[in-house]
């Protein structure tokens, strides 16, 4: 388990981050449009989104591994990137984990660790201090390739704290995992990232993943941030209806009206939030229950443990998702009847 009581990574105040107007190019196409970005000092940031909308470009920037074409980047009130100047990635006080972790295979733990350190610093206690932060003070002699998948993660994270950053990045570094280790270490970094306070930005395309980890959670989509919010925002308040889609399962009803309530295939909807011409009403799962009745017929039960999803096509309407308790007495190819459960819908206007 992780050390997760350790001192803090600074004995400063964590360092906020500003990104503004920031816009990045590769000889083509801009990877990154006009993005501002604010995160406060020792938040924990998720930045979510597809395959190639920007998510690691944006990092990269940050880090200072990237020239932007447009727009500034500042460490706290420090001016990292742009306005004519441009301080070297070492300079920045910003740690990176890489998906692969990046470790040199013919350096132990200790001297792969001490490697981010100036090298007045690597016979210091930073070392022996940063591995006690992540469990693995007993494995400082040891080669990488000795290490799991696991430890491999908490050898670059140690590595990324030593310094003691005012800002931490984190490109997708549980990918590699197998979902049981990746779970674990998951949740052993995030206690341990909350505990130190450290400022973090987490790469994902995963939005569980996201959901998990962040305060926040940024939404990345052809190089455009979409949203930025909690959790809770995005998946109830998304800002239109490709976020509604991405961040969850969404279930959508079109409406000509979407005011005061509208009437669906699966009964009356109050309308929480309305638009001025025709829109798309997002049902979740969860707002969905299956019962007796005839309105649909089963066509899917997916079987989570906690709880099931239960897939319906409806004779009047479309397929539809129904989040359900495990014990689901319902089968592929019986009659249902599907109603509506929740406090009120959004409408996303088309």
């Amino acid at each position: 388990m992780l050390n997760i009581g350790a001192t803090r990574v600074d004995d400063t105040a964590p360092a906020g981050l500003h990104v503004n107007d920031l816009s990045v190019a590769y000889d083509g196409p801009p990877v990154l449009t006009d993005l501002t970005l604010e995160i406060a000092p020792g938040e924990l940031v998720a930045l979510l989104g597809p395959s190639g909308c920007g998510k690691t470009t944006l990092l990269r920037s940050i880090a200072g591994l990237e020239r932007p074409t447009r727009g500034t980047i500042s460490v706290g009130d420090r001016v990292v990137t742009g306005n004519g100047t441009f301080v070297p990635p070492e300079r920045r006080r910003i740690g990176m984990v890489f998906q692969d972790g990046a470790l040199f295979p013919h350096l132990d733990v200790r001297r792969n660790v001490a490697y981010g350190l100036p090298r007045d610093q690597r016979r210091s206690g930073r070392v022996d201090e940063a591995l006690a932060m992540v469990g693995l003070a007993d494995v400082a002699d040891r080669m990488p390739g000795t290490l799991s998948g696991g430890q491999q993660q908490r050898v670059a994270l140690a590595r990324a704290l030593a310094p003691r950053p005012g800002v931490l990045l984190l490109d997708e570094p549980f990918s590699n995992l197998d979902t049981t280790l990746r779970l674990q270490v998951r949740s052993e970094m995030h206690r341990l990232l909350v505990d130190l306070g450290v400022t973090t930005i987490f790469v994902t395309h995963d939005q569980e993943e996201a959901f998990v980890l962040g305060d926040r959670v940024a939404v990345l989509h052809d190089g455009r941030l979409a949203q930025v919010g909690t959790p809770d925002d995005l998946y109830r308040r998304p800002a239109d209806r490709w976020v509604a889609t991405f961040v969850g399962d969404a279930n959508l009803f079109r409406c000509d009206r979407p005011n005061g309530s509208c009437q669906t295939p699966v009964g009356e909807v109050p309308v929480l939030v309305g638009c001025d011409g025709p829109a798309d009403l997002l049902l979740r799962p969860e707002d969905l229950a299956v019962g007796e009745g005839d309105s649909g017929t089963i066509e899917l039960v997916e079987y989570y443990g906690h709880d099931a999803m239960v897939h319906v096509l409806l004779d009047d309407g479309p397929s539809v998702k129904v989040r359900t308790e495990a014990d689901v007495p319902h089968h592929r190819g019986d009659r249902v009847g599907v109603t509506y459960v929740g406090s009120g819908a959004v409408a996303l206007g088309l």
